[in-house]
């Protein structure tokens, strides 16, 4: 500390500390360039621990329970911390290390520029134009490392924040798009968090922007309040000293007890935010059902009452503000400038508290010039402006620790959210669903089925089909009853009924979307089964990217297929006028608004082609084809070996198939048969023993349909 207080007085101390600044500035800049290869390495360690499972810092809490600062913000505050700061050898904790240094050097050149602030109004009352010269010359010739200073810690916050948002925005996405398939358990199988997309984007975002300025308003004010206090010692004694921790304690109590909740009033924020941009992602992602309907007007109700009751919170804070700020600025600028005052007039009126010296200037810097009258008054002048600059200075970070109680408050609300979304895709990625305690049937919470993958057949064994139900309270329904069917290879099925009786759910429970709450489900391999759902999907990407999803170009290339082969496959499916149409394989386009109904789903077709699996799950996926071409593509699926369970009411696909599952809809029970018995077969006769006779009659209803128009004189 000996250096904070010598004052500027000599050119040899200038030259002394002018070579300690540049030093640590050299040693700074040479850091900023060892970043890159800190970078490198922070990221292969980081590989390193990415299969390291964290659940268990992160279990389910109660998110009822008030959010603020408290022992559960810090609990939820440190398991985050394990995913920012994995361990030492990362980049982010380098940031930290070169963000603390440059916080110590402003600090650092805050008191050199307080005292020379001092001697340069000594110099200007003394009249002194050559020292006052010499003192502006240091005066710029400091301003350059000052900042540079402040600019590097403006920057190294913002590469903090970023650097925190990309760990844990990389930590959420492998949770939220495993290979358990948590992105679609948290939209359909949980009701604990809803929008997260919210979640991810905007609270993550607000987090660690939040995170990493806090920790610049917390670690500078406090280095500055401990450097500032010393300096202040030296000048107003203990005494003073003593009455300026007194009023930091005061201070301290006294907002804590005023401040509202502001931790639960940033969550609630938050989720309101949310609830007013799904409410736009619903409008455009059906857009043209509400077109259809002409339900613009109704949308603009639903939006306005979102953003109405968005706007509503946002101006009870902004109340809430306004006598809060009101007396948090009247106590913090006013009050304690005010006592500020008091305290640099101590050394003036009082003395004999602080070793009976009237002004801080060492006695053997005294020369027989300064004996005069003026020059008191110029060394007085000079004591009373470095202290008060370092009052200042020392008020203003006590302002910002005080004013930072806030931010932590809303830091707390940020926390909440992210820690719920985390704790709910750890327990997702684990099965965990929310539900009753107790063991009810068909509950999330009791899943007692059996999936058995790699199996050449799909076989269900006692398994219900259920339609699961989020909830603490709540019980799934029952759409079939137990189902206990084989489907070996070569074995099509048609899976049939009418709509609402669970026949997409049989292919989402075969594609493990809804669990197997009883029974045993025997299923091939997931690169052995392929699904076309009944709404056609088209990716963000390339024509060649519509083709071979979900593979990529380096994919298909590693497969060792090729664009010809792709040129087939829309032969095939009766697109092979797509790519010169389109603009080439290269063609970047919003596909879904490009494609036309049957277009986009003998797309589905190409995919399945591509893939060629062993199983096919067909869901409606040829409803706006053609019957001719619809035949073609379940010819060639056919001839290609693959084994289909179509999900259709079409009657004209029962000859592609061996089996047929019906299910009634009358109280979960369903019917198998297999397709071409003598009992479908007088059936088919019957029908077209049916169709035959009234195609007899034809000529005798055009007869009377003559005789109507003559009568009601119709026709000329």
């Amino acid at each position: 500390m000996q250096l904070f207080s010598k004052p500027v007085e000599t050119a040899s101390w200038l030259r002394q500390n002018k070579f300690i600044s540049t030093s640590i500035l050299a040693a700074v800049i040479i850091s900023g360039f060892k970043l890159q290869q800190q970078i490198q390495l922070s990221a292969s360690v980081a590989k390193k621990q990415e299969n390291r499972d964290m659940s268990n810092l992160f279990p389910i809490v109660d998110t009822t329970k008030k959010v603020g600062v408290n022992k559960e913000f810090r609990s939820q505050l440190g398991s985050i911390a394990t995913i920012l700061f994995p361990n030492w050898h990362t980049k982010e904790v380098f940031l930290l290390v070169l963000h603390s240094i440059f916080l110590v050097l402003r600090t650092y050149l805050s008191v050199v520029v307080a005292r020379l602030d001092g001697r340069i109004v000594r110099d200007l009352v003394n009249g002194n134009r050559k020292q006052f010269a010499r003192g502006l010359g240091y005066w710029f010739a400091i301003a350059i490392p000052a900042t540079y200073t402040n600019s590097m810690i403006r920057y190294l916050q913002s590469k903090l924040s970023i650097g925190f948002r990309t760990r844990l925005t990389k930590y959420i996405h492998d949770l939220y798009l495993d290979k358990q398939k948590t992105f679609y358990k948290v939209i359909n199988l949980d009701s604990r968090i809803q929008g997260a997309d919210q979640f991810i984007t905007t609270d993550v975002a607000k987090f660690c922007e939040t995170l990493s300025s806090l920790y610049s308003n917390l670690a500078k004010p406090i280095l500055d309040t401990v450097i500032f206090n010393y300096q202040l010692t030296k000048s107003i004694g203990w005494m003073g000293m003593l009455g300026i921790m007194l009023n930091y304690f005061i201070t301290a109590r006294i907002l804590r007890a005023v401040t509202p909740s502001f931790g639960k009033l940033a969550a609630i924020e938050a989720k309101l935010e949310g609830d007013f941009r799904s409410a736009h992602t619903r409008l455009i992602t059906n857009a043209e059902e509400i077109a259809f309907y002409n339900g613009a007007e109704l949308e603009h109700s639903i939006i306005n009452k979102a953003y109405l009751k968005l706007v509503k919170h946002i101006n009870s804070i902004y109340n809430i503000r306004i006598s809060y700020n009101m007396f948090e600025d009247f106590l913090i600028k006013y009050a304690w400038s005010a006592f500020g005052l008091l305290m640099c007039a101590i050394p003036v009126f009082t003395p004999q508290f602080v070793g009976g010296t009237p002004v801080p200037v060492p006695t053997n810097q005294i020369t027989p010039e300064e004996t005069d009258e003026n020059t008191k008054i110029g060394s007085r002048t000079k004591g009373f402006i470095t202290n008060k600059r370092l009052m200042i200075s020392l008020a203003d970070a006590g302002g910002r620790m005080m004013y930072s109680y806030k931010e932590l408050a809303e830091l707390a609300g940020y926390t909440s959210r992210v820690y719920s979304l985390l704790s709910v895709l750890h327990a997702l990625h684990k099965n965990n669903y929310d539900g009753p305690q107790e063991k009810v049937a068909f509950a999330l919470t009791n899943i007692n089925g059996k999936v058995v993958k790699g199996v050449d057949g799909i076989t269900f064994k006692s398994v219900p089909i259920v339609t699961p139900a989020p909830g603490v309270d709540r019980t799934g329904e029952v759409l079939v009853n137990s189902l206990d069917i084989n489907v070996r290879p070569g074995e099509h099925l048609l899976i049939t009924g009418p709509n609402g009786v669970g026949k997409t759910a049989v292919a989402r429970v075969i594609a493990s979307l809804w669990p197997v709450f009883e029974g045993t489900l025997s299923r091939p391999y997931d690169r052995d089964i392929f699904y076309i759902p009944q709404r056609p999907y088209l990716s963000l990407g390339t024509l060649r990217d519509q083709v071979i999803y979900p593979h990529t170009k380096e994919d298909m290339i590693k497969a060792g297929r090729t664009e010809d082969e792709l040129m087939k496959i829309l032969e095939i499916v009766h697109l092979a006028y797509i790519p010169d149409r389109e603009g080439g394989w290269e063609t970047v386009k919003e596909w879904k608004d490009v494609f036309s109904g049957g277009e986009k789903q003998r797309i589905g077709m190409a995919r399945l082609f591509y893939h060629h699996p062993k199983f096919a799950v067909l869901d409606e996926c040829t409803s706006a084809v053609s019957t001719d071409v619809e035949g073609l593509m379940y010819s060639h699926a056919k001839d290609m070996g693959i084994t289909l369970l179509t999900i259709s009411h079409r009657p004209a696909l029962f000859k592609y198939h061996r089996f047929l599952l019906r299910l009634t809809g009358n109280n979960g029970e369903w019917e198998w048969e297999a397709i071409g018995t003598q009992k479908q077969l007088q059936s088919v006769e019957k029908e077209l023993q049916s169709l035959e006779a009234k195609l007899k009659e034809v000529d005798k209803l055009k007869s009377r349909l003559i005789e109507i128009d003559s009568e009601l004189s119709l026709k000329a």
